[in-house]
């Protein structure tokens, strides 16, 4: 891929900056070329004076509505379910007992309680509509919101533009694709995966660490290294994944020779009280190096909660085993949410990054109004809420309403796409952008008429 570099950022006087020159020679293998990143710009599809980075939770399981952040104390016992609301420093909204810390900060964050969506009430249909805003059918993928954002605006330095950490979402049952790929966008547009725990006391990133025989060799054999490669691989090197190859290797050697890139996710350089605060656990440790790689200059960062369903303590309350007890919600699950969350929310307003980073946490459906015979909740895509706030969004209010059980939207129904058309348009990005996919037909980044949800943004 062609690649050129300069110690600063240069920026010319129509508002350009040389990133952007550059960023067109890789879209121009999608079919989307200088000309019309240009016109892109003109037409108002893509802000690039809006420099909005997003850290985006993924509460694997679905958490409970009721349980957690849409609590219904008045309703029957059966119903309302074992945990009390408490007020938060926002008058008029109330939370779980559950998390007390994140009841500090209301005013930072908007609760949409009101989200739903019809598709089959199973995990990983979820995980594809609220992290695309689509469901995958006729064998389409669509993009994850990270990859959209890093094949629109592409990488800042030499930090990928994505990172998916711990691991990507495994196992929930359906055996589907879960969206946290770019989807029709390519394999070059996939996030950086970190597939290892931060929590680990041995945590390192492997992939971004040079074997030691290549830490003795200079940067100019490396090169003369792939010279000789090209000239016997000629022919190879004209091909489609040729080209994907090359852009993999030169991403990945980027990564391993930056010390900006490997001191971003050295968390043995945070204060042990910092660490502890946000959980000496696999989520806290996340969202912790979220923060870390969100300074760093990485756009988008995705935190998987948990990666299964099955056999681990997760948000998936049916009650029985392999599934979990709604006592996780008082005894693991939220306190770990509770304190990941709300380290996240200070530190980055003490670092003054809120106010250009988005912060999500969402779960893939919500919890059956009516706890179950084994004690527990099952799965009830009908209605459920989702948690926004930084960036340009409004925090310390609820959009819409749910009935009075939580089993279904009573006012502003919610759909995953006008999440997505909000995520977009808080990004800098507009809802009306056109991707090239399959045989070069265009494909609307939401589905066309979704707006965004007009009441998070000032």
């Amino acid at each position: 891929m062609f690649r050129l570099d300069a110690d600063k950022p240069v920026k010319f006087c129509d508002g350009w900056r040389r990133r952007d020159f550059l960023h067109a020679g890789s879209l121009s293998m999608l079919g989307l070329g200088l000309t019309q990143l240009f016109d892109l710009k003109a037409l108002g599809a893509v802000d690039n004076s809006k420099d909005i980075n997003c850290i985006m939770l993924m509460l694997v399981g679905g958490p409970s509505q009721l349980d957690t952040w849409d609590m219904k104390p008045h309703a029957p016992a059966e119903i309302h379910g074992p945990y009390k609301p408490i007020k938060t420093n926002v008058s008029g909204i109330e939370i779980s007992e559950n998390f007390p810390r994140m009841a500090k900060h209301a005013d930072k964050y908007a609760l949409i309680r009101s989200v739903y969506h019809t598709a089959a009430a199973v995990h990983d249909t979820g995980h594809q509509m609220m992290q695309t805003g689509r469901l995958f059918q006729g064998g389409i993928e669509y993009p994850h919101y990270g990859c959209v954002l890093g094949n629109i605006k592409g990488p800042k330095g030499d930090v990928p533009p994505h990172v998916l950490m711990p691991h990507p979402i495994g196992n929930t049952g359906g055996n589907m694709p879960h969206g946290q790929t770019a989807g029709f966008l390519g394999k070059m547009y996939d996030p950086f995966v970190l597939n290892a725990d931060p929590s680990d006391p041995n945590f390192k990133v492997p992939d971004m660490l040079p074997p030691d025989y290549l830490t003795a060799l200079r940067v100019d054999r490396r090169r003369n290294w792939r010279e000789m490669i090209d000239r016997s691989v000629s022919k190879f090197e004209t091909s489609q994944d040729a080209r994907l190859l090359d852009a993999t290797f030169h991403q990945a050697y980027t990564l391993m020779s930056s010390q900006k890139a490997r001191e971003a996710f050295e968390l043995a350089k945070e204060p042990e009280a910092v660490r502890q605060k946000y959980g000496l656990n696999r989520f806290g440790q996340s969202c912790l190096l979220a923060r870390r790689l969100i300074e760093a200059g990485v756009r988008f960062v995705t935190v998987n909660m948990f990666e299964t369903v099955f056999d681990e303590i997760t948000w998936d309350i049916h009650g029985s085993k392999p599934f979990s007890p709604i006592s996780c919600y008082r005894d693991l699950v939220g306190p770990m949410f509770d304190n990941a969350f709300s380290s996240l929310l200070e530190d980055l307003q003490d670092r003054r990054l809120l106010s250009n980073t988005m912060v999500l946490a969402m779960g893939e459906f919500g919890r059956t109004p009516k706890i179950n015979p084994a004690g527990g909740r099952d799965h009830w895509p009908q209605c459920w809420t989702v948690i926004m706030g930084g960036g340009p969004l409004k925090g310390g209010q609820v959009v819409g309403a749910s009935d009075d059980i939580g089993g279904a939207p009573k006012d502003r129904p919610t759909t995953p796409g006008e999440i997505a058309a909000t995520i977009y348009h808080g990004l800098g990005i507009s809802t009306g952008l056109e991707l090239p996919g399959a045989q070069g037909r265009p494909i609307p980044l939401v589905e066309r008429g979704t707006e965004p949800i007009k009441e998070l943004f000032v």
